[in-house]
């Protein structure tokens, strides 16, 4: 081989190098980016929490549908005590095993198959 080949064989190497280079650097700046306009998003979302402290108007009145006053607002659960979100969990989960049974309930019913010993009530 002439020595002139080697040349040729090391710019390509080095044109292919930097372009390489270049590439990743376009697709770490998009994603950078991207990230950038989703902290954005995510920041915008999170200005608009209501005050936890505010005093209860027109728009943070309790609806007046109970189930909807149940729903906790977002972020509440950092500023309770343990003793209020411990006694919220164990409610909600009775609240889904009572929602499951009854379903259970229903549908063997619906199938006329015989109930079960624990899902009938004794109380």
């Amino acid at each position: 081989m002439p020595w002139w080949s080697w040349i040729l064989i090391w710019i390509a190497l080095i044109a292919l190098s930097l372009l390489f280079y270049v590439l990743m650097g376009i697709r770490l700046w998009r994603k950078f980016m991207a990230t950038l306009t989703e902290l954005g998003a995510a920041g915008d979302k999170l200005g608009h929490l209501p005050d936890p402290g505010a005093v209860p108007g027109p728009a943070t009145d309790p609806p007046a549908d109970p189930a909807a006053a149940t729903q906790t607002v977002p972020g509440t659960a950092v500023f309770a005590s343990p003793h209020q979100m411990r006694h919220d969990y164990h409610a909600s989960k009775s609240s889904r095993v009572e929602a499951r049974r009854q379903r259970r309930i229903r549908r063997k019913a619906d199938r006329g198959q015989p109930q079960a010993l624990h899902d009938i009530e004794f109380r």
